[in-house]
């Protein structure tokens, strides 16, 4: 089931940041030191143990797989939150690089999608892609 992968996430999630949270009490850090990343090491490391036992169902990884597409644009929301209130707590000139930066970005969106060769318009739909070259042959490139 869907939510049994879910679950492992936040198990992993609980763990980590405890670890985290016990890692700066140790070193006189009131804050959380690595949590997260110690719950991406953990998913890492228990998912295929788990599958390997037979506990990990294909549903469950969607439940997972859920939480991957959504994790980026959380942590991003989390992150622009963050830097808004040190922005407009540091001066003037924060806020326009913070805002200058958002405009670049949005700039350069469509060059970088174009360089990366991307197959999928700017609202998703799938587009024709490029028919792929053949492959060279290694015995060729050594004759040659």
């Amino acid at each position: 089931m869907v939510i049994y992968g879910v679950m492992v996430l936040g198990l992993c999630m609980f763990v980590g940041t405890s670890i985290g949270l016990g890692l700066g009490m140790m070193l006189h850090i009131s804050g959380d030191i690595g949590g997260v990343g110690f719950a991406m090491l953990l998913l890492v490391f228990v998912t295929p143990w788990l599958k390997k036992k037979g506990w990990f169902p294909k549903a469950s990884e969607d439940g997972i797989m859920f939480w991957n597409a959504m994790y980026i644009p959380v942590v991003i929301a989390m992150a622009a939150t963050q830097n808004v209130a040190a922005a407009l707590s540091g001066g003037l000139i924060a806020a326009i690089a913070g805002i200058a930066s958002v405009f670049v970005c949005f700039a350069l969106i469509r060059p970088l999608s174009a360089w990366a060769g991307a197959a999928t318009s700017t609202f998703g739909e799938e587009t024709e892609a490029a028919p792929a070259s053949k492959p060279v042959s290694l015995a060729k490139v050594a004759k040659a």
